[in-house]
């Protein structure tokens, strides 16, 4: 499934190219990038089509509407910066 992000200047696209057991290959704005199950564990489990359907959320995020995901496209380019860490605060331990 392909998804226009229609701007001034020109469209942008994202677009699931591959999916498979390591994880799920994908191309946004002209750049492909692998998003390995290590960091979206939660896309693991998810339907195939829950995880075609993804669009540009403005200019500079993509998200799966029926995952409730969303992701900045400079944490694709950079994941090095965006460690996954759950940060705990006082209430989850009650």
């Amino acid at each position: 499934m392909e998804t226009y992000l229609n701007s001034n200047i020109n469209s942008t696209l994202a677009s699931v190219l591959m999916i498979n057991a390591q994880g799920i290959m994908i191309s946004v704005a002209g750049n492909d990038y692998f998003l390995s199950y290590n960091r979206i564990p939660w896309m693991k489990d998810a339907s195939i089509k829950s995880v075609l359907n993804v669009r540009m959320s403005g200019q500079n995020a993509i998200e799966w509407p029926d995952l409730d995901v969303d992701l900045e496209i400079e944490s694709l380019k950079h994941p090095e910066r965006y460690p996954l860490v759950i940060k705990r605060n006082a209430l989850d331990f009650v």
